[in-house]
């Protein structure tokens, strides 16, 4: 008895649809990719300086103490007496920090140390100082802290 073969069809690996594929995964690829940056194209900042007609040497912080006689003193030197409710030295010397601390990328701090005996009126014309200067960094000590 003769066998018959009958004729295999040979399987063939279709290739268009793999291109196709390739195409559409270097595309995806490509468009979120982020481009690199050239090394020129890099900005730098350099720290700033604030020009002043005299030298001021300031802390990061400042302390403004309000004596029981309404006097305003900054960092032991007094900006403001009893009568003065404008305190625009105080503000000169608070705008001129402002302007510093923005220069050095660092926050402006203002602690304001009151004395037991200080009117609260005084306190509110400190923070209204405080304020025209642009410093929001402002807080209120304990006088036990000085004491430790």
């Amino acid at each position: 008895m003769q066998v018959r073969r009958r004729d295999q069809q040979l399987v063939e690996m279709q290739m268009g649809p793999m291109i196709d594929m390739v195409f559409l995964l270097l595309v995806f690829f490509m468009v979120t990719a982020k481009p690199i940056k050239q090394e020129s194209d890099i900005s730098l900042g350099l720290p700033g300086t604030v020009s002043t007609e005299e030298s001021v040497d300031l802390p990061d912080e400042q302390r403004v103490r309000i004596e029981n006689d309404g006097s305003i003193v900054l960092n032991d030197s007094v900006l403001g007496q009893p009568g003065d409710a404008a305190l625009d030295g105080l503000v000169a010397t608070l705008k001129r920090f402002k302007e510093s601390a923005e220069a050095n990328k660092s926050d402006a701090l203002v602690t304001l140390d009151a004395a037991d005996g200080a009117m609260h009126q005084r306190i509110v014309d400190v923070l209204n100082a405080c304020a025209r200067a642009d410093i929001t960094g402002v807080t209120f000590s304990d006088s036990s802290e000085e004491e430790l």
